[in-house]
């Protein structure tokens, strides 16, 4: 675990930042938080406002000065900063290159200015593109399908020259569809799990896309923020500036995983049985099948994923149970 440090976190009011924020608060670390708030949430990070070891930094990573303010004194940056989802990069292409890929340089720029000792950055699963391998592993990858897909491969690229050329150290955690408390359900590119949660707990018919057949390797957070933790503390040499595969390698297809969530719902409200699945169209710069290799991972930073699909679904329904009620 990463203890008694000065760590930023940027986009760290997002889902998966504020979580971060919180472990690290929990291990006794001074924790700086970079958001715009374009995606991420002041609710996320509201109980930490208050911690003496917490400090919120209101800004955009395309901003280099911004940036530079940020890493000021930081020993590890665990770079969370982005715009995700496919649709949206489809949709909007030049923002999603602006945010991904010029703010991801100046981040780059600026720690390694500051002399930060370890940048660990979030990378994608969506690098794997147009590759049918199965399982994916990190040294063979496709043609990206989408312009966040470019982006997030991008930053790779990036952060192995930054590497190379000024001995900068970076680690690469490529994620595979991660869920979890204080991920957001509303918006038009809400993730797959609280979306369809919200929409079940309304017992309202959730829309896949596609005949349910398309995989994923669905990953709860808890093992996001181990990888974060093992990344940023390893010192095995074999580790820095490479990418690692951050997932639970299992994969379910949204027909299952859908099932599972009616199954643990109905515990709370047994009429959740009765709302039936509908099915629309594939969406756009999807990948068929999702599947991790987590071998290497497992080899080099002693990753062990905690929960899988079943663990983590029950525990994030638990969350978005108490969750969804207390907004109502």
């Amino acid at each position: 675990m990463i203890k008694n440090k000065v760590v930023l976190v940027t986009g760290g009011a997002g889902f998966i930042g504020s979580n971060l924020c919180e472990s690290l608060l929990n291990n006794n670390n001074i924790v700086k938080c970079l958001d715009n708030f374009a995606t991420g949430k002041r609710e996320n990070i509201e109980p930490f406002l208050v911690n003496p070891n917490f400090t919120l930094i209101e800004g955009d990573i395309r901003d280099l000065n911004t940036c530079k303010k940020a890493v000021d004194n930081v020993e590890i940056v665990l770079h969370q900063a982005a715009l995700g989802s496919v649709p949206r990069s489809i949709n909007d292409p030049i923002t999603s290159n602006d945010v991904n890929i010029n703010g991801f340089l100046n981040m780059l720029v600026a720690a390694r200015d500051a002399k930060v000792k370890r940048f660990v950055y979030a990378a994608s699963s969506s690098t794997y593109g147009d590759s049918v391998n199965l399982p994916k592993v990190e040294e063979v990858i496709g043609k990206p399908l989408s312009p966040y897909a470019i982006t997030k491969y991008v930053n790779e690229l990036y952060a192995d020259v930054f590497y190379k050329t000024y001995g900068f150290e970076s680690i690469g955690l490529r994620y595979f569809n991660v869920y979890g408390r204080r991920q957001d359900p509303n918006g038009a590119y809400a993730a797959v799990i609280p979306k369809f949660t919200q929409l079940l707990m309304n017992l309202e018919s959730p829309t896949i896309n596609g005949d349910g057949t398309n995989s994923r390797d669905f990953t709860y957070i808890e093992n996001v923020i181990q990888m974060n933790h093992l990344a940023a503390t390893t010192t095995n040499p074999e580790a820095i500036g490479s990418v690692f595969n951050t997932a639970v390698g299992e994969r379910a297809n949204l027909i299952e995983m859908t099932t599972l969530l009616k199954e643990y719902l109905k515990e709370y409200n047994p009429k959740v049985g009765t709302v039936e699945i509908i099915h629309g169209p594939e969406r756009l710069g999807d990948i068929p099948h999702s599947l991790a290799s987590i071998e290497k991972a497992r080899r080099i930073l002693g990753y062990e994923p905690s929960h899988n699909l079943k663990a983590g679904l029950k525990e994030a329904i638990e969350w978005y149970w108490g969750y969804f009620n207390d907004v109502r």
